[in-house]
């Protein structure tokens, strides 16, 4: 079994949908390097250790170089008290959008799916999860939309309306993972950020055989 954490798991998506720009850094120099002009930024801990950095407090929003200096080295001593083996810290462009999830499993029946359902700490939460065998035509990404209990959440509210299209097309592109990844188990994005101009993947991991 071969795990992909988010910065090797994005550069694979990224021939398929929109990635967040991001960098694996070494340093902190590195991360300002990246980060000039381009703030807000995400700080992420990286390790087949802590696939759910959430969980552990692993990521962190900057807003400044001060701010990005401060939490880069609280990042480092954290890896460090949960004694995690670090292949680096991502720097992320940071995106605002709904929090969607999306998914691919191989069922034992019926190959690969794909899933889609509300990202965020949300998911495990709501369970709110439509499944279809990949690979999905537009009218599957409508229904799996549309089929949802919750989903005015990723629709948007109050007039931030979302870009369906961009989700569904998403959907589509990423159904056909499977067809050039065979050995492919499992794939979480959660999650995919959308708006009312993209669906931008901004946290990923993967499961190979």
């Amino acid at each position: 079994m071969e795990v992909l954490t988010a910065y090797k798991a994005e550069k694979l998506l990224n021939n398929y949908v929109r990635v967040s720009k991001s960098i694996l850094s070494q340093s902190v120099e590195e991360a300002i390097d990246f980060a000039e002009r381009q703030y807000p930024i995400a700080l992420k801990i990286i390790s087949k250790q802590a696939l759910h950095k959430t969980e552990i407090k692993g990521v962190r929003i900057v807003h400044n170089k001060q701010d990005l200096m401060q939490q880069y080295s609280e990042l480092l001593k954290l890896s460090v008290q949960k004694g995690i083996h670090l292949e680096g810290i991502l720097v992320q462009k940071f995106q605002e959008g709904s929090e969607v999830f999306v998914g691919i499993k191989k069922d034992p029946t019926f190959g690969h799916v794909i899933g889609l359902g509300v990202g965020g700490i949300l998911v495990e939460e709501l369970k709110d999860v439509q499944w279809r065998v990949c690979p999905i035509a537009a009218k599957d990404a409508d229904s799996m939309l549309e089929n949802l209990k919750f989903k005015n959440i990723i629709k948007g509210a109050r007039g931030n309306h979302s870009n369906i299209a961009a989700l569904k097309k998403a959907l589509i592109q990423l159904s056909h993972f499977p067809d050039k990844h065979p050995k492919l188990q499992e794939m979480d994005i959660n999650p995919l950020i959308l708006n009312h101009q993209y669906a931008t993947v901004v946290d990923a991991r993967m499961i190979f055989e």
